[in-house]
């Protein structure tokens, strides 16, 4: 029984190795955010420019928007018509 269990300990141990490798190859390799900017062509530097600009001004209105949103959800609410006793006639 123990001689089955230990190519499987053998095969894990093997495959987390291959993995930390291939994860610090990875890691090695891949050029960071400002790497990619400096590498870039003058033109593309600008459609990024304009494309992080633009996406800022969305999420500006966005933040605007959700705000404005919880100060109306903080305003008293009405109460519901269920609340209120039946009327009399």
């Amino acid at each position: 029984m123990s001689n089955q269990v230990f190519p499987w300990a053998r095969f894990a141990g093997f495959s987390l190795a291959l993995m930390g490798v291939g994860y610090g190859l990875m890691k090695a390799t891949t050029p960071t955010e400002q790497q990619l900017y400096d590498e870039m062509a003058p033109d593309l530097r600008r459609r990024v420019d304009l494309a992080r600009a633009t996406r800022e001004a969305r999420e500006a209105e966005m933040r605007r928007q959700v705000d404005a949103q919880v100060a109306a959800d903080k305003a008293p609410a009405p109460t519901p018509i269920w609340a209120e006793p039946p009327a009399r006639k």
